[in-house]
């Protein structure tokens, strides 16, 4: 029996494989389902066969709770961009100049998608983890598994262990389907493919991102024994070993060669059945490339040609607005729809009054609309010359169009607010969808959605009601269910133990972002002593400007906040920075000015941060005469480095820093061996 189960999975894994990256299928959809369910009452037989990457596996499942957080082997980069065919030869030049040898450009496609990085050993996926801030990303693997292009097992001559990167991406003809799915059922629309592909892999439930049929293109492949030197031949034995790899790809000899590959594809690329949003050009050899190696933020090595933003003329037939979670009040063209870039638009961005008042817009105007990046639709201009008969000249609204309060505008600012603050249902949702977000309260099962729903219901009037949700209350209403109500329980009581510099950003006071509300936590150590601090003693807080000191003061003046602090309290929330924290590590660095540059395998640069004062010593931004030592990681900035050497400032590695401060002995750095996308 075991074998006739491995003979069925490597035959559904051949007719995947087939379908999903060779586009060229030998069996009817009828007959696979009808294998795939045989396959299924086998496993389901004998459960001592199951194997976690069989084909079975991809109909996803609905017990994924949360995602953990995983560092990245290798630095997930960023590329530079650039907007014209100068700048490409500016970009070639510099290769030439730099390298003094023969060298090949590949160009492949900028597919515009949610970047991916995915882990192999012996053949099998391990880990798929999305690109998060470049350092650490979420595992996804479980989600990731449910899409057929990914390669749960490979076929033969693949490297023991390897990393290979690219982009998820839902079609467009999925994402047609999907905002029709919504729109019947009077949810909000995705705004684009990327958005559908990124909101979708991250999804509590992988049945449903199963559903979703999400796809994807591998480019880049990372590890300590890949096939060849050549980035173009790596791409073709990944080919060769189940991944699906874009046949846009060209090897490119001359400048020529680059710009007709450009030409071509900024036609042709409107057929694709994917979003993209430009072209990537990388140095074919991997020698080349780590000899031309990197700067603080993206490779010398490669680079991003984008295309111009696509245009049409449509018809301007009203203006909405819309109230955000700070009371921002954020006006929107309602327009004929119009096609642009492979989806239809009938709503653009006007941004605020001023955008507004420098367009000259009138009601029926024709106006000009683009995609800034390919995919925010906005309005650049008027077609004065097809003004005939035209409505009313287009005037910023006074009154905020959900609680009627009177618009304030802040000096020095463009947007204008609604100062309802505490009454307006946008502004109210909005920090609920906030303060159970994953920086914040990381509260799952209270998606925007289900907030709506609870709030229209009247069982969240504030944050501080998501304690006193009850279960059967929960579980009473539609799209919910016990289950559902069970796991919403669990998480809100799970956050109670959620740091207090955290909650401190949950609680949504203007300005106060995760960074400064780290920082306020750690200066005041408490919530009271944050309440009653003066404005002299924010402003001496490390980047704490007198805007964010008024935003604080502001808030914590309101009775209304100072009683939900309390309820908050109450519920358990933790309101002063734990023990752990405050207690210091050492005075190893004591009187030490210590400067960060660069990328690490061990810490990310926030946590070295707090190391850094944790054994008493000091953080600052550049490099001076009274710098103590520059901790360095890979791919330091080259303009630190020319200074450092300069002024004689000695370089630490991260090893050695470790050491330093008792927590690791001395070794050697390992070579960096790649990066990124």
């Amino acid at each position: 029996m075991q074998h006739k189960i491995e003979s069925l999975r490597r035959e559904l894994e051949q007719h995947n494989y087939n379908y999903y990256v060779l586009s060229a299928p030998t069996i009817s959809d009828f007959d696979f389902d009808k294998k795939l369910r045989e396959l299924q009452e086998l496993e389901n037989q004998h459960p001592e066969f199951f194997d976690p990457n069989s084909p079975t596996q991809r109909v996803g499942s609905d017990s994924v709770s949360g995602f953990e957080q995983v560092a990245h082997s290798y630095p997930m980069l960023s590329l530079g961009n650039t907007y014209s065919e100068g700048e490409v030869q500016d970009f070639y030049e510099r290769v030439r100049k730099a390298l003094n040898e023969d060298f090949e450009l590949v160009c492949e496609l900028k597919y515009d998608g949610t970047s991916i990085s995915l882990t192999y050993e012996n053949g099998l996926l391990v880990r798929a983890v999305t690109r998060g801030d470049g350092e650490k990303g979420d595992d996804v693997t479980a989600n990731v598994k449910t899409i057929r292009s990914i390669p749960l097992r490979l076929q033969a001559n693949f490297p023991a262990k390897f990393e290979i990167r690219g982009e998820i991406l839902m079609p467009w003809a999925v994402f047609d389907e999907l905002n029709k799915e919504r729109e019947a059922q009077e949810e909000q629309l995705f705004a684009n493919p990327r958005n559908a592909a990124s909101g979708t892999l991250k999804l509590q439930n992988s049945t449903i991102v199963a559903q979703r049929k999400l796809d994807a293109y591998l480019y880049y492949m990372l590890g300590e024994n890949l096939p060849t030197d050549l980035h173009s031949e790596n791409l073709k034995a990944a080919h060769s070993w189940g991944f699906k790899i874009s046949d846009a790809t060209r090897v490119c000899k001359s400048l020529q060669d680059v710009f007709d590959f450009i030409t071509y594809w900024d036609t042709e690329r409107k057929n694709l059945p994917v979003a993209t949003d430009g072209i990537v050009l990388k140095v074919n050899s991997l020698l080349q490339q780590k000899n031309l190696g990197f700067t603080a933020k993206s490779p010398r090595w490669a680079i991003a040609y984008k295309f111009q933003a696509e245009k049409a003329v449509t018809r301007l037939n009203s203006v909405s607005y819309q109230v955000g979670r700070t009371g921002a009040v954020t006006p929107v063209a309602n327009l004929d729809p119009v096609q642009l870039s492979g989806t239809t638009v009938k709503r653009a961005s006007l941004h605020n009054a001023d955008i507004i008042a420098s367009l000259d817009l009138h009601n029926g105007d024709m106006v000009f609309v683009e995609k800034g990046g390919e995919i925010i639709p906005k309005i650049t201009a008027v077609d004065f010359d097809a003004r005939l008969l035209i409505g009313d000249k287009v005037q910023f609204i006074k009154s905020c169009p959900e609680c009627g309060s009177t618009l304030i505008r802040i000096e020095g600012e463009a947007a204008h607010y609604c100062p309802n603050e505490n009454g307006c249902p946008p502004q109210i949702k909005g920090k609920m969808e906030h303060f159970v977000s994953r920086k914040a309260m990381n509260i799952d099962g209270l998606g925007s959605e289900t907030i709506a729903l609870l709030f229209e219901n009247e069982l969240l009037k504030d944050i501080a009601d998501i304690y006193e949700l009850k279960v059967p209350d929960l579980a009473r209403l539609e799209r919910l269910g016990n289950k559902s109500a069970v796991n919403i329980k669990t998480s809100y009581e799970a956050s109670k133990e959620v740091p207090f510099e955290r909650v401190l950003f949950a609680l949504g006071i203007r300005f106060v972002g995760e960074t400064v509300a780290k920082k306020l936590a750690f200066a005041f150590k408490t919530i009271e002593k944050l309440e009653t601090a003066t404005f002299e003693e924010l402003i001496a807080v490390d980047e704490i400007g007198e805007r964010i000191a008024q935003s604080v003061q502001k808030y914590f003046s309101d009775e209304r906040s100072i009683e939900l602090i309390n309820r908050l309290k109450q519920y358990g929330l933790q309101m002063q920075v734990s023990e752990e924290k405050l207690q210091p590590a050492g005075n190893t660095l004591s009187g030490l000015s210590i400067v960060i540059s660069g990328t690490f395998s061990k810490h990310s640069r926030d946590e070295y941060k707090t190391i850094i004062e944790q054994n008493g010593g000091k953080n600052v931004g550049s490099v001076s005469a009274k710098t103590s030592f520059i901790l360095a990681g890979e791919n330091m900035g080259p303009e630190k480095l020319k200074k450092a050497e300069s002024l004689g400032v000695k370089l630490v590695t991260e090893n050695e820093f470790l050491a330093m401060i008792g927590t690791e002995k001395p070794k050697p750095q390992q070579g960096f061996t790649g990066t990124l996308f």
